[in-house]
């Protein structure tokens, strides 16, 4: 029971639409990196501009896509080297179980659609569209320079993790595009690296 009020003190108002999502998240460590990447956002919307309502619930359902992808080619489609078409289809996949979500949730038709156009290029898109694209994108990779989320990458790619800590410090400059997504993952670095030392 404390794992659940910790849950919804997390997602706060958003708790039903996680709850929607949480059945498709339970692939890829996807539930651990959902509620990482949250917290990112929260953080980035702190000092970044972008519409929570439109942040927040695109994080919760930018993933629920890979649920519909076999687990054994999951790891094809994203990591170091990855097959563009198979990551494509977690996005489209995303787009619909994410619409079916927000409907069931009765969420803001109004912000449905921007939230939906976010997920279905958060990703495959090089370029953000707009401010909340922008905390989006940046929050789903800063889950890659957390500890755990660090650790789970060089782990299910067979990558030594002072290896994976050099390539994701090259990484910075051409991942994130906000200043502080950068100084959020440059952070994460040094404390990672002095808990793997």
């Amino acid at each position: 029971m404390r794992i659940k009020g910790q849950l919804i003190r997390m997602f706060d108002k958003y708790i039903h639409i996680y709850e929607l999502a949480r059945p498709y998240l339970q692939t890829r460590h996807n539930d651990l990196h959902i509620q990482i990447s949250y917290r990112f956002a929260q953080r980035l919307l702190e000092e970044e501009p972008g519409d929570p309502e439109i942040v927040l619930p695109a994080v919760i359902c930018h993933d629920v896509g890979w649920i519909k992808l076999a687990e054994d080619l999951q790891l094809q489609a994203f990591g170091p080297t990855f097959d563009p078409e198979l990551r494509r289809i977690h996005e489209v996949e995303g787009v619909n179980l994410a619409r079916q979500i927000l409907t069931e949730a009765d969420y803001d038709k109004n912000k449905i659609e921007e939230i939906l156009d976010i997920i279905n290029g958060h990703d495959s898109r090089l370029i953000a569209v707009s401010d909340n694209d922008r905390i989006v994108k940046d929050a789903d990779k800063l889950f890659r320079y957390e500890p755990r989320g660090l650790s789970i990458d060089a782990h299910r790619f067979g990558i030594d993790v002072s290896t994976h800590i050099s390539w994701l410090r090259d990484k910075i400059e051409s991942w994130f595009f906000t200043g502080t997504a950068k100084r959020f993952a440059r952070d994460e670095l040094t404390h990672g690296r002095i808990q793997y030392s």
